[in-house]
């Protein structure tokens, strides 16, 4: 008799020491991996070559690990197998979140889906994407607000009237038709202004320099260009130095080197994005998406653009505007 219940005890303890052990390796394969998984906040933009997405990535990873998030930051530039590929990154890694700046208003579509269906969600900015309900909010600059400021000034610096260039930036970023469209928005209502060439130049400075010189060569009498994006704008200004010629370049960023050019009488205006204030944004509704399971502000979001020039350009710092 002692020995069978002497057996019996053995039995029930080592009963009870595997289901203690299930439990903990349960726990292990799976909370373990919880904790880890939704505490990473994968970050993914353009090439931050462009100072202004290395602004993005900078504001977003700061404003993510200030919440106690880890981060991963990416960079697509701007090649949307790339950009697919980095997504299937943040699903296989379990992101808590995606902060994005797109490759492509229609080619990022697909990817943004798959991480919806693996319930990541993702936060855009500065870039639109052509379909709602995807992505949980798409953050950007008010593009044709800000436009129609970088327009007025340029009327302005213009005299309202002479010939001018614009260099667009790539057909498939939804900004660059905004802020073509925002331009045009004043400038067409100036007859005496007369746009006698657009290309676009792909947001990319190098091109820009050298369609500015065949712009040139092609209309000396030409008095202004107007750029859709700061980058393009440097390399304008760089082709117009070269030339030796005295024309007036207005860009759209708000990018450290074109406001020191506008502070040495260089380049003469620019429109600010505030690029870091979009990227806390972003972050700080995935941080409240992440706890609560729901958004609390609606999809699409636009943030005003500042103008700046000689007036204001010493009070800008890292795409903000200081106080006064």
């Amino acid at each position: 008799m002692l020995k069978k219940l002497l057996a019996a005890t053995a039995a029930s303890a080592l009963l009870a020491l595997t289901a203690c052990g299930s439990s903990a390796g349960d726990k292990s394969d799976s909370g373990a991996a919880a904790p880890a998984a939704s505490k990473l906040i994968v970050i993914i933009t353009p090439s931050p070559d462009n100072v202004f997405f290395k602004a993005e990535q900078d504001a977003a990873a700061a404003e993510a690990k200030k919440l106690g998030y880890e981060t991963l930051v990416l960079s697509h530039d701007d090649d949307p197998t790339k950009q697919s590929q980095e997504i299937d990154t943040a699903i296989s890694r379990k992101a808590a979140a995606i902060i994005l700046d797109n490759a492509g208003a229609d080619a990022s579509v697909t990817a943004i889906q798959r991480a919806k269906d693996a319930k990541i969600p993702t936060f855009l900015v500065d870039r639109e994407i052509n379909k709602t309900g995807v992505a949980v909010a798409q953050i950007v600059s008010n593009n044709a607000q800000g436009a129609g400021l970088g327009g007025q000034e340029f009327a302005k610096l213009m005299g309202n009237k002479g010939e001018y260039a614009e260099l667009t930036g790539k057909p498939t970023d939804t900004n660059a038709g905004v802020r073509s469209q925002g331009y045009h928005g004043v400038l067409d209502q100036y007859p005496d202004l007369k746009m006698v060439a657009q290309q676009s130049a792909n947001w990319d400075q190098a091109e820009a320099l050298s369609k500015t010189q065949t712009i040139l060569q092609a209309h000396p009498n030409i008095k202004g260009i107007i750029a859709g994006n700061d980058t393009m704008a440097l390399g304008a200004w760089a082709a117009v130095q070269a030339a030796k010629k005295n024309i007036i370049v207005a860009g759209f960023d708000g990018s450290p080197d074109v406001v020191s050019s506008i502070l040495k009488n260089g380049i003469k205006a620019t429109v600010l994005q505030p690029a870091s204030k979009i990227s806390e944004m972003a972050v700080d509704q995935a941080d409240a998406f992440i706890k609560s399971g729901k958004a609390d502000q609606p999809e699409k979001q636009s943030v005003d653009c500042v103008l700046v020039n000689p007036d204001n350009a010493k009070s800008v710092t890292n795409f903000a505007v200081a106080a006064s």
